[in-house]
């Protein structure tokens, strides 16, 4: 492998760790905070892809579907959380994935009936179809660059949220100790609205920016989730800033696997999990 190809699958691999991130970010953020199992999480994922597509067909703008489909998958969230979710907090782990498994067939079903079962293409916005030039025979997207940095001042943007505000503030006192956070004032409930809706919007947002380079097709939530569910585990459920390097390390294993080992690629990322759970069983960081 000479260095442009060394290049262009590092950027691969980078774009594709940090579109985990978004996903593994609102995952354990969900777990991590309301102690919630959501199975559920991937069709957030494909929820954003078809409304990226319908959107941008209704519109002819793929920002004001970005822009659009964001507001909708965070009022989808938090009519989401309040409906049936809340309820289920202090039920049973089985009882929650029971729910968030019945939720995927439902999600289906309606993604069937309102958008039919065929695959779709999302069109890259003009100013984002050019390739930058590495050598003289190859280029890399600049929409993939493009999905790089939403996902990176996304990242950004959580990690100021958590870390530098009052609500942030709240949220990990509300991890910490719900009932201490509950008897000193906050409003435990919309904290956990606020956070679950998070988790959805990060989840959305990472399925439409992705659709112009993955298409659109049914049971597309299905196929990530696993991946999002490793990320998780590897990195410690709970822990954002493990989420974020398990993802970096996810990417770059898969990518390279399937360059470097095209045989045993499927199983690398699996064998990575288990070398880390064998090293370190609450994963890379704690919550």
């Amino acid at each position: 492998m000479d260095f442009a190809n060394f290049l262009i699958q590092l950027l691969n691999s980078v774009q594709y760790g940090l579109l985990l991130f978004m996903l593994a970010a609102g995952l354990t953020l969900i777990f991590g905070i309301m102690g919630v199992v959501n199975l559920a999480h991937g069709s957030f994922y494909m929820l954003g892809a078809y409304l990226a597509w319908s959107i941008s067909s209704m519109t002819g703008s793929f920002t004001v579907a970005i822009i659009g489909g964001a507001v909708l998958s965070v009022l989808f969230g938090l009519v989401l959380e309040r409906l049936l979710f809340r309820h289920f907090y202090q039920r049973d782990h089985l009882d929650q994935v029971l729910l968030t498994f019945g939720l995927i067939y439902i999600f289906e079903e309606m993604r069937s009936i309102l958008w039919g079962d065929d695959v779709h293409g999302v069109k890259i916005p003009e100013l984002l179809s050019a390739s930058v030039p590495l050598t003289d025979n190859l280029s890399y997207p600049v929409y993939r660059l493009f999905m790089s940095g939403v996902c990176v001042a996304l990242a950004i943007g959580l990690y100021l949220l958590i870390s530098k505000t009052r609500l942030g503030m709240k949220i990990r006192a509300g991890a910490f100790n719900r009932d201490m956070t509950e008897a000193l004032g906050v409003n435990i409930k919309f904290i956990h609205a606020i956070v679950f809706a998070i988790g959805v919007a990060l989840a959305t947002v990472a399925g439409m920016i992705a659709s112009p380079i993955s298409s659109v097709y049914p049971n597309m939530g299905s196929q990530v989730l696993i991946m999002c569910f490793v990320v998780v585990v590897i990195g410690g459920i709970g822990s954002v800033r493990g989420a974020l390097i398990s993802a970096l390390l996810v990417g770059l294993v898969d990518t390279f696997g399937k360059v470097l080992l095209p045989q045993v690629a499927g199983m690398l990322v699996y064998m990575l999990m288990a070398a880390v759970l064998l090293w370190k069983p609450e994963g890379l960081f704690k919550q």
